[in-house]
């Protein structure tokens, strides 16, 4: 690819990527922008770009056995180097797939609250980080930009889909991917909490994996030799910001605060670690 970005018609920009047309495909360009409580903050954490658009690489790549991907190649123009891939156009379906291994977040408060989560009934005298009998598929609402994903339950994805084998589909391929990563990374010291997954349909493809894949943004990653149930867990992933955001005292609206500088690095830190020992490559 010989254009430069500039020459690009811009189709979608959101939190931290931007979408591009590039002949019949799109450029997926993931920027080192970092949002927490929906809202992007100023400062940027270096090479998070380059983490997420090199994790997902690696998983397109080693997951095509249990589902295609919109993933063609790097060749992407060369300002963006890196921390750009070349993919299928997809129409993508309204709903975020996700898996949930361990009890933590959103998935938590529900069952704290419920005693399940989207609909699925849990044994009584879960802890707070708990791993699961078996790994769920809590399904949410895609929210516009600023807005909040909704928990959902599988009648009403079957609703947002409007074909229960397809969500069925769905469902049983998320949970083949969440496990078969949860495997690989565990050999690897991380456990996977969570992570949400986002398909699509192309010509002769009625399910395709789509967006980013199992990164520190849509994944909870956790050091197996940490963990603890009963409490929230040291992480890989965002976490950390958002942890210092609650300490400093800002209300979660805009605009976010800037990020001090040994928060940016040991952010930086933590997505770099996450990927070479998943990928077991360097950035």
């Amino acid at each position: 690819m010989t254009a430069a970005l500039a020459d690009l018609r811009l189709l979608a920009s959101g939190k931290v990527r931007e979408m591009y047309q590039v002949e019949d495909d799109l450029l997926m360009v993931a920027s080192d922008r970092i949002s927490a409580y929906d809202v992007v903050l100023p400062t940027p954490i270096p090479d998070k770009g380059k983490v997420l658009s090199q994790m997902s690489v690696f998983w397109f790549e080693t997951t095509g056995h249990i589902c295609p991907n919109h993933y063609i190649s790097e060749d992407v123009p060369a300002e963006v180097e890196g921390r750009a891939l070349r993919v299928r156009r997809l129409e993508m379906y309204p709903v975020e797939c996700v898996a949930r291994g361990y009890l933590s977040g959103s998935g938590w408060r529900e069952y704290r609250d419920t005693g399940s989560v989207c609909g699925i009934e849990l044994p009584a005298g879960l802890r707070e980080s708990d791993k699961l009998p078996e790994p769920i598929f809590t399904p949410a609402t895609k929210a516009e930009l600023g807005e909040h994903d909704e928990n959902i339950d599988f009648e009403r994805a079957a609703e947002l889909i409007g074909d229960r084998a397809l969500i069925e589909d769905l469902r049983r391929i998320t949970l083949e991917l969440y496990e078969h990563a949860a495997t690989h990374a565990g050999e690897r010291g991380i456990i996977i909490a969570d992570t949400k997954f986002e398909f699509g349909a192309s010509p002769g493809a009625e399910i395709v994996l789509g967006d980013e894949v199992l990164t520190p943004d849509s994944s909870r990653f956790w050091p197996a030799d940490a963990y603890e149930p009963g409490r929230a867990q040291a992480s890989f992933d965002k976490q950390y910001v958002r942890d210092w955001l609650d300490q400093s005292g800002w209300d979660h609206s805009p605009p976010g605060p800037e990020l001090p500088d040994d928060v940016v690095a040991n952010t930086r830190a933590k997505y770099v670690e996450a990927y070479e020992r998943i990928t077991d490559r360097r950035l």
